[in-house]
């Protein structure tokens, strides 16, 4: 009998495998870095330890203090979680050499469901359909160049070790493989300490369908359903869904069986997940194995009626699996987004920043998964993923409106994040027929106003000058006195704007230019503002912070500031050639000199955080007069990185 569960991750899978493992009887241990001593899951947790600063390769990656924390506490088994040193083999193997037991499957089937070259042998020797490709034994650049010619374009440059997208290349022409493949041997080991890469044929617009198989060490194995993961942005997943609308009997029976044939081939026990790229015929082919469990198992669990965590510790502990594959049910429909902190209208880039409210919406089958809180800091050093949202309703239908409504009402002031982008995808036209391809963002929604700056309109400015003018958390009603016209300045971005406020007890006008727009404030207190617009009572969400107002309402959350008292050049945006970091994170690397002459879009530097690289480039053409930025730095957001200078002898000559 297992008594003490270490759970060797951070954030909303710790969370979770800590509720599931404490309502089983189990005392739980938490480990966390020097960054996480305030989070969630430590505050969970029976016991937590400290393993090492914030960097992931001195904490969470530190398989040494996670075992030196486990014997320090009495633990006898561990949970990996997902990520981290959740698919590695020789931490598997220290834990078994270490008297624990490691809630995952055996460190051989690891090993080799961990690379994606080794594993598509195997898939192919056991039978199972895989995607035509290169898998050379630690092949060179030159030689992936030479059988890219043989496979053709477009192709597929992937990290043997990868996941997530990490390491993950689409090449459409051999012109651009050099340096995709220099870029993806940089993220690989960046990520996975393992530069390896395999190419593949490109399998054009398909369907990204995983099934959840299941096994144990008697020898039995179950698939449950499937789950389809086909809406993607650089390759990861960003809706995931069980049943798939694409699904039919006849196909869940054979690609069942076929990941049930992928798990048996390897020894398999515990929770796994079988992936496969499907094309409009309904052919299917082997991509990867997680040997884990995934992101969005909690779809599965929604339509299955079970807990997953449970049954990794039931397996763990030697047991039989708690039903046979006759006896799994599916009931209902389920979605599950991914809640970010991030920025769609500047190419999605990673936010940080201190959570001034994080008030997850409830309702009759939403789930949050989530590992933070109102006043957590979001940092650098990690995955941006505030929560996951899920949503499960009798059919599909019910499910998509539970999980657009739960979205909407979701309040995250503090940072940007994508939750209109999610709820505009479910509620898109191509979505609700179960149309939408892995292509599906790049083509149909690629232009969606959800990815462009936020809709300031005449409205908005109201809503926003009303709260700053009157004053926040005034329950009752102003003065009868006569009205007052109080001009003000507000920005939000890049925009500045000037308007006029006029004031009469609760009624509100606002003039900007031409515009000009009416409403009645009836209270605002507690963060909650009650308004009449156009006839209609209805309740936004606000939060102040010095000069700066959080406002969610009319369908999307906005950032203003009020610049009223401020000199006039105070807010004024850095001239054209400043460029400036777009997030905290590391300088992996600096790709100019000063002096040197540079062209509109040419990369400068690159920089890492949350576990991605980011390209930096040059806003105009010129030379680099100055180059703060040097490879190595830790840097802020908005850190001055390079100042470019126009080239004036250029423009002449070209002209």
């Amino acid at each position: 009998m297992l008594k003490k569960l270490l759970i060797a991750n951070r954030g909303e899978i710790a969370v979770r495998i800590i509720r599931t493992a404490k309502s089983l009887g189990y005392r739980t241990v938490a480990v966390f870095s020097e960054a996480d001593a305030r989070a969630l899951h430590v505050e969970l947790a029976d016991e937590a330890v400290c393993i090492g600063p914030a960097q992931v390769s001195a904490s969470y990656l530190n398989a040494e203090a996670i075992l030196e924390a486990a014997k320090k506490t009495g633990a006898d088994c561990v949970h990996p979680g997902y990520g981290f040193l959740s698919e590695n083999s020789g931490f598997a193997r220290a834990c078994k050499d270490a008297g624990l037991v490691f809630v995952g499957p055996p460190e051989a089937a690891i090993e080799l469901m961990g690379s994606k070259r080794r594993s598509k042998i195997a898939m192919q020797e056991a039978g199972v359909p895989v995607v035509p490709g290169f898998e050379g034994d630690n092949a060179r650049d030159d030689e992936l160049i030479e059988a890219a010619k043989t496979i053709g374009y477009p192709l597929m440059i992937k990290a043997s070790a990868g996941g997530g997208g990490r390491g993950m290349r689409l090449v459409e022409a051999e012109a651009d493989l050099a340096d995709n493949l220099k870029r993806a041997r940089s993220e690989s080991k960046q990520a996975f300490g393992d530069d390896e890469l395999i190419l593949e044929k490109a399998v054009i617009e398909p369907r990204h369908i995983e099934i959840q198989v299941f096994a144990d060490r008697h020898g039995n194995a179950v698939y449950l359903g499937e789950r389809d993961c086909s809406i993607q942005r650089r390759h990861q997943k960003v809706v995931e869904e069980a049943p798939s609308p694409f699904m039919t009997p006849e196909l869940r029976k054979a690609m069942g069986e076929a990941a049930v044939k992928a798990a048996l081939a390897c020894q398999y026990e515990g929770a796994g997940t079988v992936e496969f790229l499907v094309d409009k015929d309904r052919n299917f082919y082997f991509l990867e194995m997680n040997t884990r469990l995934q992101v969005e198992h909690p779809v599965t669990e929604m339509i299955t009626g079970q807990d997953l965590v449970a049954w990794q510790l039931a397996v763990a502990e030697g047991e039989t699996l708690p039903l046979s594959q006759e006896e799994v049910v599916l009931n209902g429909h389920a979605i599950e987004v991914r809640l970010y902190a991030e920025d769609p209208a500047r190419n999605f880039t990673p936010q940080t920043g201190t959570l001034h409210r994080f008030n997850p919406a409830e309702g009759e089958g939403i789930r949050f998964d989530s590992g933070v809180r109102a006043g957590d800091d979001i940092t650098p050093h990690y995955d941006p993923m505030l929560a996951k949202v899920i949503a499960w309703g009798k059919n599909r239908n019910e499910a998509r409106r539970r999980l657009i409504k739960a979205l909407e009402d979701t309040v995250v002031f503090g940072t940007n994040t994508n939750q209109r982008f999610l709820a505009r995808i479910i509620a898109d036209d191509a979505f609700g027929r179960g149309e939408a391809t892995t292509a599906f963002l790049q083509s149909e929604f690629n232009n969606d106003p959800s990815m462009a700056p936020a809709d300031i309109g005449i409205r908005e400015l109201a809503l926003a000058a009303s709260l700053f003018s009157q004053g926040m958390d005034q329950q009752h009603a102003w003065s009868n006195a006569p009205a007052t016209v109080t001009p003000m300045t507000l920005a939000t971005g890049e925009q500045t704007l000037s308007v006029l406020v006029r004031t009469r007890g609760h009624e509100i006008t606002v003039t900007a230019g031409e515009d000009q727009y009416e409403l009645t404030l009836v209270s605002a207190a507690n963060g909650r503002a009650c308004i009449i617009d156009r006839g209609a009572r209805q309740v936004c969400q606000y939060h102040r912070q010095g000069d700066h107002l959080y406002l969610q309402a009319f369908g999307q959350t906005l950032a203003l500031q009020d610049l009223t008292h401020q000199p006039a050049n105070a807010n004024a945006a850095g001239g054209t050639g400043q460029i400036k970091a777009t997030m905290d994170g590391a300088l992996i690397d600096v790709l100019v000199k000063q002096g040197q002459t540079v062209k509109q879009g040419d990369t400068l530097v690159i920089l890492e955080a949350m576990k991605m690289e980011h390209p930096v480039k040059a806003d105009r053409d010129g030379t680099l007069a100055s180059l703060p930025a040097v490879k190595g730095d830790q840097v802020k957001r908005n850190q001055l990185l390079a100042e470019i200078t126009a080239d004036d002898t250029a423009e002449d000559t070209e002209q």
